[in-house]
């Protein structure tokens, strides 16, 4: 694996992973980058990364770079679970599975949370002070999301915290071994979920996904396992990351707050905070089935792929000006949620919890304002996502 910059990314990426992004899109699009996973080629550039996340020489099951007899269930050290996610199958099998949890995240079934959600946001802002500094991260932006999925999924409210702490740890760039340990307890966790679902089901999720198991043979214990962990870590994560980052941007810059207690503009206000902002950084890796190259560069089989969302989102080959924020652009190409087969299931409930997270928020406290120096601000170190640790704002007094 060559390309003319070796080097890591440094800290400036974990600050500012765009500005990292833009320069590798205009002077190297597929380049060689060192995570703590090791290295990888990453893409830069729209029309490599759209490409890219349909073409079928891009495997998300690493072990189809192997020969049939080498192929092993999981990577050493990590549980079955982490090899059996939607993120890391391919067709047939991904198609299979997908299929059984698509019924639940149809735009119909998210529409129907909508008062929910609203319910929840509003209990939540109530329990805020309005005098003295919150942390927007830890009261509010991931708690909600969490909330719902664990709903969603028929998660007891008392195991939630522990849950959200290894999720972290998951989603972060963290050493092998804290990774592993962090993948066996969730693995652990869900499986005890799961057979005490199976002994006393109730109407969420999971139960349905045993239920489904059951009467067809179609999901092994595994299987549904593995589905919970994908759903529940992502199901919360990236909208708790969303619903920070776009705070921070909205302070920044308040020109299209109103917008978003619009009923008609909210929805496109929230698209183009999604092109802007970037749930999610880059979609999960890929593996090389044969000798093929990207953008001109070769990529020798086996070697991984980083295909970056937040990069050819901010293409301007794509979206003219595209480092402005203008909530009246086309956003209609924008690659936020992915593309293809493994495009995003809960994109309609990112959009869901963003238009409403957001526009309760800011309502309830127009006042709004951040207390940190951005200076400070500590900013978690993963390849998935950028978002800081901790933001602490002051609300002010509420809206009548």
């Amino acid at each position: 694996m060559t390309s003319t910059h070796q080097d890591s990314f440094t800290d400036d990426y974990w600050l500012d992973p765009h500005s990292t992004l833009a320069r590798a899109r205009e002077n190297e699009p597929v380049r060689v980058a060192h995570f703590e996973s090791g290295p990888t080629w990453l893409v830069t550039r729209y029309a490599d990364v759209r490409a890219g996340l349909v073409d079928e020489r891009l495997a998300k099951d690493w072990r189809s770079t192997l020969p049939e007899a080498e192929r092993a269930d999981a990577p050493p050290g990590l549980p079955a679970p982490m090899s059996h996610m939607l993120t890391s199958l391919d067709p047939p099998e991904h198609t299979r599975l997908r299929a059984l949890v698509t019924q639940a995240f149809t735009a119909r079934r998210i529409a129907a949370l909508r008062p929910r959600v609203e319910q929840l946001a509003e209990e939540l802002l109530d329990g805020l002070p309005e005098d003295e500094p919150v942390d927007l991260v830890g009261r509010y932006a991931i708690i909600l999301p969490m909330i719902v999925i664990c709903e969603l999924l028929g998660v007891p409210e008392l195991e939630r915290d522990e849950f959200a702490r290894l999720s972290t740890v998951l989603i972060d760039e963290c050493p092998e071994p804290e990774l592993a340990e962090a993948s066996a307890q969730m693995a652990t966790y869900l499986d005890g979920l799961v057979a005490a679902k199976r002994a006393d089901p109730d109407d969420a999720l999971l139960s349905a996904l045993i239920t489904a198991s059951d009467e067809g043979d179609r999901l092994t214990d595994l299987e549904i396992t593995a589905r919970a962990m994908l759903l529940l870590m992502a199901g919360h994560e990236t909208t708790a990351v969303f619903l920070t980052n776009s705070v921070r941007a909205l302070l920044d810059d308040p020109t299209h707050v109103h917008r978003l207690t619009d009923p008609k503009a909210a929805p496109a206000m929230v698209e183009e905070l999604l092109r802007w902002l970037s749930p999610a950084m880059n979609a999960s890796l890929r593996f090389a089935t044969e000798d093929m190259e990207i953008g001109g560069v070769p990529i020798a089989r086996g070697e991984s792929v980083m295909l970056s969302t937040a990069a050819a989102d901010r293409d301007p080959r794509v979206f003219p000006d595209a480092d402005v924020f203008d909530p009246d652009r086309n956003t209609a190409k924008h690659v936020a949620f992915g593309h293809g087969i493994h495009r995003c299931l809960g994109a309609a409930l990112v959009r869901l919890e963003a238009e409403v997270g957001l526009a309760a928020l800011f309502r309830r406290f127009p006042q709004l304002r951040a207390t940190a120096d951005p200076a400070t601000l500590t900013f978690r170190r993963s390849v998935h996502v950028h978002s800081p640790r901790v933001f602490p704002v002051l609300l002010g007094p509420r809206a009548h």
